[in-house]
């Protein structure tokens, strides 16, 4: 999805809504794709995420774009890979700082993992093939105003995920998301903010997830009760997609 903007309309999308700027991953912090900068320098810049649309949602689930943000608009692409990896311990967290997520769109925060080949994720595009396990969610706390993404409603705040303990070590691309959710009855209903970034995970482990994978395009509906839901009545939320993994 592009924009075509007037300065005046940049600066008013770039306050709107929101990406991951950066990351801390095994003390080091890495600085992720800035969609507002990068296409424009002279040399390309080498990250360890990849390519997102900007700050603005992707709302349709049957999207390639759904995956890891990108350009297609429903294409079969999808957004192409980073030239780096960050390495990181199994069993180690990795925090992710948003820029600063507006209080009207509150939502899940939800992050998936899938093995890249053992070559890595520098030419690895999954397409429809399911090869996603979901490692954290956080939603809604009971029927209180504090969601997963509420945190990042202050400036400075941040979240993060654990990379599984038993992970088998190897290359894995991570899918990092917050589906804003908004009334049942509002255009566009949920709004998907999905981002992707490379790791190269070391340690003894021996799993290789085998089950509830799942593919994006594909883990969710659009009538899904976690995305048709109403964020603005007091009833508890089940976040769409599988389980999340356990070792």
């Amino acid at each position: 999805m592009k924009y075509i903007l007037s300065t005046l309309g940049l600066a008013a999308v770039v306050a709107a809504h929101g990406y991951v700027d950066n990351a801390t991953i095994n003390g080091e912090v890495y600085t992720f794709y800035q969609p507002y900068t990068d296409p424009y320098q002279s040399t390309p810049i080498s990250r360890i995420s990849r390519e997102i649309q900007g700050n603005g949602p992707i709302t349709d689930v049957t999207y390639t774009d759904l995956q890891c943000g990108g350009y297609t608009d429903g294409g079969v692409e999808g957004s192409k890979p980073a030239s780096l990896h960050a390495e990181a311990a199994a069993g180690s967290d990795v925090t992710l700082r948003w820029t600063l997520w507006p209080e009207s769109h509150v939502g899940p925060v939800v992050t998936y993992m899938a093995q890249c080949p053992d070559t890595g994720c520098n030419d690895y595009l999954p397409g429809t093939d399911a090869v996603w396990f979901k490692v954290k969610e956080e939603g809604r706390t009971g029927t209180s105003d504090t969601w997963g993404d509420s945190p990042l409603m202050k400036a400075g705040n941040s979240v993060k995920y654990t990379i599984p303990q038993c992970l088998k070590a190897g290359y894995y691309l991570v899918r990092h998301e917050i589906i804003a959710l908004h009334s049942a009855y509002s255009y566009p209903g949920a709004q998907f903010y999905p981002g992707c970034h490379q790791l190269k995970v070391t340690g003894s482990g021996s799993t290789t997830v085998s089950s509830n994978l799942v593919a994006f395009p594909g883990a969710y509906q659009g009538s899904d009760a976690g995305i048709t839901y109403d964020s603005y009545t007091a009833q508890t939320y089940t976040v769409p997609g599988p389980s999340v993994f356990s070792c």
